[in-house]
């Protein structure tokens, strides 16, 4: 269920960048991006959980920025049915590295967790929060159930829980309504796409493009951002 907009959490990324592109496993030329507008969510790697193990996938696909962006790594965990029964302190671990990249500031973690897998992810991110700087903030990417109807995230230790506005099937975004958990009310992510006709003011907006980044694609994005702040 949506409720109405409450009170607004401080922000949990302060002097961050109020937009952020996604930039996922392909060649990103993103050297016409003005730093101090938006910062950029990049896929550092891939953490596999499989039956014999803890895997990783580096980031195969270069990214080109310009000097002072302001770089968040993006960790997606893909279980293949194995995140109730793998291993938490080498699955964080593997997570946890991820922050290591040079120019990192923030990391967020992907994963889709089913509710069996739940238990796990808490724990995962419980380890991955102890090894992380405490200066270094977490995020998660999150469901649009988890945040309207499923209170498995409350208490998380994260900054931020990214509700996914696109590709949401069952799931449909009333436009402009707010979301149950206030982990899940500072933040929005959106596709180029598939934009929604409004979303709550306020929020750090994270814009993924199914295609190469371009600078239109961007300013295009940009301009349905500013609409969305200026409608409050």
């Amino acid at each position: 269920m949506l409720l109405a907009a409450c009170a607004h959490r401080p922000d949990p990324l302060p002097g961050f960048p109020r937009v952020f592109v996604w930039a996922w496993e392909r060649r990103e030329d993103l050297r016409w991006l003005d730093p101090h507008a938006a910062g950029v969510a990049f896929l550092a790697r891939t953490v596999c959980l499989r039956d014999d193990g803890v895997g990783v996938r580096p980031r195969m696909q270069p990214l080109l920025t310009p000097p002072g962006t302001v770089l968040m790594a993006v960790v997606r965990v893909e279980s293949g049915g194995h995140g109730a029964d793998a291993d938490v302190e080498r699955t964080a671990q593997a997570i946890a590295e991820g922050a290591d990249m040079p120019g990192v500031r923030a990391l967020q973690v992907d994963f889709d967790a089913v509710a069996s897998e739940r238990g796990f992810y808490r724990a995962v991110l419980r380890e991955v929060r102890q090894r992380l700087r405490k200066q270094m903030p977490l995020s998660i990417t999150a469901l649009a159930s988890w945040c309207e109807s499923d209170d498995w995230i409350a208490g998380l230790p994260v900054a931020e829980a990214v509700p996914m506005l696109f590709r949401m099937g069952p799931d449909h975004y009333t436009a402009g309504a707010d979301f149950r958990d206030p982990l899940c009310r500072t933040s929005a992510g959106v596709s180029t796409d598939e934009l929604p006709s409004r979303i709550p003011a306020g929020r750090r907006v994270y814009v993924f493009d199914p295609r190469p980044w371009s600078q239109e694609h961007y300013e295009a994005a940009l301009r349905k951002v500013s609409q969305w702040q200026s409608e409050f």
